[in-house]
C-alpha cells in the first residue's frame, strides 16, 4: 500500500510539474502574447481600422460574463481594446432580474468593463429559460444592431454547444450563425466563439491545461492566479 500511495504522489508531481511548464510554455506562444497590444490584436485579427479592436461580449444572462468570458475579457481589457458587452435578457427566471442587473454592472467594472459600455435587454420575446425558443430574427436583429451602432469589429460568443448546453446561449449562436450565413456581418468584423468542452474537462480546472495544449484552438487565452483570483471574486459576490 506503502508503495502505491508513493507512486501516486509521484505521479501526482509529476503532472503538476507539467502542468507549470506547459502553462509557462503557453504565455510565450504568439497566441497568448497577441493579447498584449492592440498592434498585435491588429495582426491576427487582420485590419481593424485606425481606431483598433472594439469588441463585443454577447452574452444570455447575468453571470455568463464571469463564468465564461473572463479571462478573455481580462486579456483584452489588458491590451485597451475597446469593450462593450450585450446581455440578451435580465436573468429572470427566478424573478431576481433587478438584482441580477445591478450584479452584471458590478461585475463588468472588475473585469473592466464600465457601466455605460454595457446594455442588457429586457424583452419578453428573450425571456431567461431553458426551455424557451429564442427568435433567431429577433436576437440577430439586436446584435446587428448593436454590431452596427457601435461600429464593433470583434465579437465574443457561445459556440453552438452554449458551453453549458443552455438554449439561450446557443440562441445567441444561431443568430449569428444567421447573420453569417447571409452576408450581413459588416465587413471587417470578426466573430470567435467559446469552445465548448465535456464535463470532465470542464471541471478538471488547471489539470485540464495539457489537454488544451494538445488540442489546440486558433485562439486561446490562459488566466494566471492573478486572473483567476480576480475573476473568482465576482462570482463569489453574486
Amino acid at each position: 500500500m506503502f508503495v502505491l500511495v508513493c507512486a501516486a504522489a509521484f505521479c501526482f508531481l509529476g503532472y503538476f510539474i507539467s502542468v507549470n511548464v506547459l502553462y509557462r510554455r503557453l504565455k510565450q506562444t504568439p497566441l497568448f502574447r497577441s493579447l498584449r497590444t492592440n498592434r498585435a490584436l491588429n495582426s491576427l485579427w487582420g485590419s481593424v481600422g485606425e481606431n483598433g479592436v472594439k469588441a463585443l461580449v454577447v452574452t444570455a444572462h447575468p453571470d455568463d460574463e464571469c463564468m465564461f468570458f473572463a479571462p478573455s475579457i481580462l486579456k483584452l481589457s489588458e491590451s485597451n481594446a475597446s469593450l462593450r458587452l450585450l446581455c440578451m435578457s435580465s436573468g429572470n427566471y427566478y424573478n431576481q432580474g433587478a438584482q441580477r442587473r445591478e450584479e452584471l454592472l458590478d461585475s463588468c467594472e472588475v473585469l473592466g468593463i464600465s457601466a455605460d459600455q454595457v446594455t442588457i435587454i429586457d424583452n419578453k420575446d428573450l425571456p431567461d429559460d431553458p426551455k424557451a425558443e429564442w427568435s433567431t430574427a429577433l436576437t440577430s436583429s439586436l446584435i446587428l444592431k448593436h454590431i452596427r451602432t457601435h461600429s464593433i469589429n470583434l465579437v465574443l460568443t457561445f459556440d453552438e454547444g452554449g458551453v453549458s448546453g443552455h438554449a439561450n446561449h446557443i440562441a445567441i449562436y444561431k443568430a449569428l450563425s444567421h447573420l453569417a450565413s447571409v452576408g450581413r456581418i459588416p465587413e471587417g468584423c470578426q466573430i470567435l466563439t467559446l469552445h465548448t468542452i465535456s464535463l470532465l474537462r470542464k471541471y478538471l480546472s488547471i489539470l485540464e491545461l495539457p489537454i488544451s495544449w494538445l488540442l489546440p484552438s486558433s485562439f486561446c487565452c490562459v488566466s494566471g492566479m492573478e486572473e483567476y483570483t480576480r475573476a473568482k471574486s465576482v462570482l463569489d459576490n453574486e
